[in-house]
């Protein structure tokens, strides 16, 4: 069988290249020697017969709108997929936009679709810089993170705790929002390409539902060992 990657909206949601965590979870299951696609969708009707994950990259604020529009044509799914344990991790905006809302200075706030808990609210000046995450399971998480709004009402299901950078902020010490399978966070990277741990636990969650192991292979290891360097730019060598 062939895992499929869905990516919502790439052309408005991938700023950042947050889209192209499809890509890294199709890759790091090939070199596990499985089938994997990668499937853009901008509208409904783009939508495959069947789904493994699900990604939702981050955009501008002048595209919110029309995001927003693509995603409230798929809601439906949103819903079904997060209830049946389909792996979606939605970044930045594209998170906003799956939250309850997103709020403004100076602009009517805009409605989320609800598949997060808790909402985006105004910042004074934008947030930028490394973001280092520790996670129970994952271990250190790092990445960067560039948004103008904080994010409150989920403080009970928080994906990490800040050890470097900003984070959800309101001094909450938080990043990111976990809700079963569905993660939703600021690390920019991408965050899978980044974050090997992150991404193998996301195929696992896959593959368990399809019923096939997943083995990382020689590729795979060879990858992680300059995701690794990577990282020891901001945590140290290993």
């Amino acid at each position: 069988m062939t895992l499929t990657i869905v990516t919502l909206a790439p052309s408005l949601l991938n700023t950042n290249g947050d889209s192209e965590n499809a890509r890294v979870l199709a890759r790091r299951a090939e070199w596990a020697g499985l089938e994997a696609s990668v499937i853009p969708v901008e509208s409904a009707a783009d939508l495959p017969a069947r789904v493994d994950a699900v990604i939702v990259g981050s955009g501008n604020d002048s595209s919110l709108e029309r995001a927003r529009e693509v995603l409230l044509g798929v809601q439906s799914n949103l819903r079904a997929w997060a209830t049946e344990g389909v792996p979606i991790l939605a970044v930045g905006t594209g998170w906003e936009l799956l939250s309850w809302g997103i709020e403004f200075v100076d602009a009517a706030p805009v409605e989320g679709l609800g598949i997060l808990p808790g909402r985006a609210v105004p910042h004074d000046g934008r947030i930028t810089g490394d973001l280092v995450v520790s996670h129970s399971t994952f271990g250190v998480l790092v990445g960067f993170e560039n948004h103008a709004r904080e994010y409150c009402g989920a403080e009970g299901s928080p994906l990490g705790r800040v050890r470097t950078g900003h984070g959800n902020g309101r001094g909450s010490g938080q990043e990111g929002v976990v809700m079963g399978a569905v993660y939703g966070t600021h690390l920019h990277g991408p965050v899978l390409a980044k974050n090997p741990t992150f991404a193998d636990h996301l195929l696992g969650l896959m593959c368990e539902r399809s019923a096939v192991p997943y083995r990382p292979g020689e590729r795979t290891r060879q990858a992680d060992g300059y995701a690794a360097d990577a990282r020891a730019v901001l945590l140290g060598p290993r």
